[in-house]
């Protein structure tokens, strides 16, 4: 099994919302710092941050968590790629997810697919959002 598992920049959990909303994802764990044991300290300031979440999307697993301001990096070299069968539904996740960020490349047919694009969610995290073409 392989989960990718994001940082963020203190908005992890607005982030799940985000995604359970364009994505039809699923919560299935969100761990704030205030739920970690007392051996386990963190700054007052962060108490209601995400120590550990998961969601699930079409059945597979995608974890996240907020970070230290000064361990945050903007997110690169990687994406999060989402495979949709319907190209109409495709298009349209695309499209919300990407609302409020930018796009990398717009959403269309490729000789690869009945559609793809990619871009950066509001949160910097980048996607690409792909509907095969048959035999690919």
């Amino acid at each position: 099994m392989l989960n990718p598992y994001l940082n963020f920049d203190g908005n992890c959990e607005e982030a799940f919302k985000h995604y359970e909303k364009v994505l039809g994802a699923k919560v299935q764990a969100l761990f704030r710092n205030a739920d970690a044991p007392p051996e386990m300290p963190y700054p007052p300031e962060c108490k209601d941050k995400i120590m550990h979440g998961s969601i699930t999307i079409d059945g597979q697993v995608l974890m996240a968590s907020d970070v230290p301001p000064e361990y945050f990096q903007k997110p690169q070299g990687f994406a999060v790629s989402l495979t949709v069968k319907d190209p109409v539904e495709a298009e349209q996740k695309f499209a919300s997810l990407v609302e409020g960020g930018s796009v990398t490349m717009p959403f269309g047919k490729t000789f690869w697919s009945k559609g793809f694009g990619m871009g950066f969610d509001r949160f910097g995290i980048p996607w690409m959002i792909n509907c095969p073409a048959e035999g690919y």
